[in-house]
């Protein structure tokens, strides 16, 4: 830290009673009131530097006793008054970077400048500033910070603007110095004296040093500094984020964690508490919609994990709506970069009692799928529903997916695999809400395309924990769930799986089934005459029974899900209980669905007539399995 001192004389005031004074062999002849504090002075050491006291003194009527001035508003206090009032003494004072404002303001208050004396107390404030404070970063941080006591003082007199434009500065000019989280204030100390003494120099050699000291400035100061900076064009949009993130980390730590205990205690709070609670709710909130407004303009220049904390902030302390559709605009650029746990943004609104926002994702998902020319995605389904009886289903697939597929560029494409993969994930987070939506789990599903999914086990896991968690669901219901799901997406362990899910409907189920039959044929491999029992099915993919099943193998990390979510295969179902239970189904699916009618407009009075759409040589393979059920259950 930089410093100068003033002055020769040794310093003599004292108190008595509360009461400043000096020692002198002259009496006092004058009374300084300031704030409450009293000072005996004298009046010819003062009115020969201050103009305003000189004023003062000669609109005062003569008088023999002690002339008495009063000063409340004085800027800075008793403090910086007796620090000018010793400079007029001679006596020595030390400036700094901590009260040079003060006494900056102080000195402009008494108006002690060249025209009373030259050399005043003005003068050498400001050689010290500009010659010493200005050329300092700690310095200059300090004592910027210390221009919000005094905020229009500070303004006209130009200590704010010079102090923001020498930040700003020097950053642009040296874009290498210290660590961004070892800040240069807290490992350098460059104590240089004004009067010639000079402490040793640290050399740092890391850009974005400036990040953490200037994360110390309040909200508006920080706002015009930051906005200095990015005016000078030289510093990298992803140092700009990266700073940004560390002063957000400064001011707006574990929001969620606050807002939820304030709610929680939001009843037996009194109504001082909750106006308190509220005015901090409002800095906070305006701390981050600032922050927002600071966000670089560049794709990638905050990352996107941080863009989604500020959003759930957003969330939680009620932001404007420009500032989250501005996030949310933000992260749909680069929404491939997310984790799911950061997609899982809390729901505070009164009308929805889901766990998390939903709709908020959604909105992000919609504008990642309309970025440059993305095809659109799968036709409505009740405009297809005549088709789909008449053309292959897997045909139509490919045909949609290879259309999809050209009109998409090759980098959209890979941005479009890793989201769905990371939807597929959020599915199986909010699957878990009880109080979620059957229309809103569907909903997110369906902003991704089909191209977008190789795979569907994610989604099946994704299906299958919402129908534990909501075990209520009417068969119909079920039905429209498992509508956006592709079986012949499905892996061999996810079709295991799938044929023994009770949950499933009895369609999902059968379909699971053919397409495995239909895929062995498909590969030319051999398909043997069905046994009666699900062996044979097994063998047609050459997976041998006689071993001991084992825990199914999925491109998702499995440590971290439930055991109940798990797939396991030493579940399944005899093959004789499986037929026999398949049968029953079939029967009791039959009997209830004689007069129902299909979304799509088609009636269907038994399972059998769903197979009338198949290809020929796969139709044969399942009649072949029912003949066989059938003559096993006659034989029982």
């Amino acid at each position: 830290m930089k410093f100068m001192k003033l002055g020769s004389r040794l310093d003599t005031f004292y108190s008595v009673e509360a009461v400043r004074s000096v020692s002198s062999d002259v009496s006092s002849d004058l009374i300084i009131q300031v704030k409450g504090s009293r000072y005996m002075l004298h009046k010819f050491p003062l009115l020969s530097k201050c103009l305003r006291l000189q004023r003062i003194c000669s609109e005062s009527p003569e008088t023999l006793q002690r002339q008495i001035i009063q000063l409340p508003d004085f800027p800075g206090g008793m403090e910086a008054f007796e620090l000018c009032a010793k400079f007029c003494y001679g006596i020595t004072v030390t400036l700094s970077a901590y009260n040079i404002v003060e006494v900056r303001c102080a000195a402009e208050y008494l108006q002690m400048t060249d025209e009373v004396e030259k050399g005043n107390l003005v003068y050498k404030v400001e050689v010290f500033f500009k010659s010493c404070i200005l050329h300092g970063w700690k310095d200059i941080i300090v004592t910027l910070q210390s221009t919000k006591a005094f905020p229009l003082w500070s303004e006209d007199l130009g200590i704010t603007s010079r102090c923001i434009e020498s930040i700003a500065s020097k950053v642009s000019t040296h874009p290498s110095k210290v660590s961004l989280m070892h800040s240069h204030s807290r490992r350098v100390r460059d104590d240089i004296s004004c009067n010639g003494a000079e402490s040793h120099r640290h050399q740092p050699t890391t850009k974005g040093w400036w990040a953490e000291d200037i994360a110390e400035l309040s909200i508006d100061l920080y706002w015009r500094t930051m906005v200095a900076i990015k005016s000078c064009g030289k510093i990298p949009s992803n140092l700009i984020g990266e700073a940004l993130q560390v002063y957000a980390s400064r001011w707006l730590p574990n929001i969620s964690g606050k807002v939820k205990a304030n709610k929680e205690t939001a009843a037996a709070a009194s109504s001082s508490d909750s106006d308190s609670a509220n005015e901090v709710t409002s800095k906070h909130r305006l701390l981050l919609e600032s922050i927002v407004s600071l966000l670089p303009s560049e794709k990638g220049g905050a990352s996107c994990s941080f863009l989604l904390k500020l959003l759930k902030a957003a969330n939680i302390l009620n932001a404007s709506s420009s500032s989250k559709t501005e996030l949310a605009r933000r992260i749909a650029l680069q929404l491939e970069e997310a984790r799911v746990s950061d997609l899982l943004i809390p729901c505070l609104s009164h009308s929805s009692n889901t766990l998390y926002d939903v709709d908020m994702v959604q909105t992000i998902l919609e504008q990642f799928m309309s970025q440059g020319q993305s095809p659109p995605t799968s036709p409505p389904r009740s405009k297809l529903g005549i088709e789909r009886r008449r053309r292959s289903r897997s045909a139509e697939i490919v045909d949609i997916e290879l259309q999809q597929a050209r009109r998409s560029s090759s980098a959209s494409h890979s941005s479009k695999l890793k989201v769905a993969r990371i939807v597929d994930g959020y599915l199986q987070e909010i699957a878990r809400d009880t109080n979620l939506p059957l229309s809103k789990f569907i909903a997110i599903a369906d902003t991704i395309p089909n191209f977008s999914r190789p795979d569907h086990d994610d989604l099946y896991r994704a299906i299958d924990i919402y129908l534990k968690a909501h075990p209520d669901l009417n068969k119909s219901e079920r039905k429209k769930l498992c509508r956006i799901l592709d079986c012949k997406k499905l892996s061999v362990e996810a079709c295991m799986h799938a044929a023994q899910n009770e949950k499933l409907p009895l369609r999902v189920v059968v379909q699971v089934l053919f397409f495995e039959q239909a895929r062995a044929a498909a590969t030319g491999s051999k398909v043997a005459e069905l046994p009666s029992n699900i062996k044979a099915l097994l063998a047609s993919h050459n997976i041998n029974s006689s071993k001991p099943p084992g825990t199914l193998s999925t491109p998702t990390t499995t440590s971290n899900i439930p055991a109940d979510d798990r797939w396991i295969r030493s579940g399944i179902k005899s093959p004789k209980s499986r037929i026999s239970t398949l049968q029953t189904k079939v029967a009791r699916d039959d009997d209830l669905d004689e007069n129902d009618m299909n979304p799509d407009g088609m009636g269907r009075s038994s399972m059998f007539k769903g197979f009338c759409a198949l290809p020929t040589r796969p139709k044969r393979m399942f009649n072949k399995l029912l003949s066989i059920n059938r003559s096993g259950s006659e034989k029982n």
